[in-house]
Formats: C-alpha cells, sequence, structure tokens
C-alpha cells in the first residue's frame, strides 16, 4: 500500500500562535501515525513563492493521511495554526 504525505509550505505570522500549534499537534500526529519526514531546516527556493517553513509528514496510507487531517482533534488545533501562518497544503499518494 502507497504512503500518505502532507507536503506543507508556511509563513509564521504570530508566532507565539503558531508555537501553540506546534506544541498541540503531536498527539495528534501520534495518533495517526505520521512521522516528520522535514520539519523545517535549511530550504532553497528555485520556483515559485517563497516560504519561511516546510515541513512534510509520512503516513502508513494515503487514506491515514486524509483521516488525520480531517479529524475533529486536528480540526481544533488546525484553527489555532491558522491564526499563527498562513499555510499551503497538499496531502499526496507516494508511489
Amino acid at each position: 500500500m502507497a504512503k500518505g504525505y502532507w507536503i506543507v509550505r508556511i509563513n509564521i505570522t504570530d508566532a507565539d500562535a503558531y508555537k501553540a500549534y506546534t506544541s498541540a499537534n503531536g498527539a495528534v500526529f501520534e495518533q495517526f501515525g505520521a512521522r516528520f519526514v522535514v520539519r523545517g531546516g535549511d530550504a532553497e527556493t528555485r520556483s515559485g513563492p517563497e516560504h519561511q517553513r516546510h515541513v512534510v509528514l509520512e503516513f502508513d496510507s494515503y487514506a491515514q493521511a486524509k483521516a488525520c487531517h480531517d479529524s475533529d482533534a486536528y480540526q481544533e488545533i488546525a484553527k489555532v495554526r491558522d491564526t499563527g501562518a498562513d499555510v499551503d497544503m497538499v496531502i499526496v499518494e507516494g508511489v
């Protein structure tokens, strides 16, 4: 079965609010078996708009990746995230 991934590009607008989100998201990600592949780190934009932060999360399946995002628990903390950051996210199925 192909894995699922969240690919997220972030511009932080309120560091305290974004920190509250990152402090809360671990429990939800653990519940859905998510593993960080990329979490911040150096990045160099070669095409498209610049973003301050990049995150890639890996899930055991595409369905699991979607279920995590759509869960009530994640949607609650996503509200916090959205007060502290502008976020572009795509959920993709791996090969």
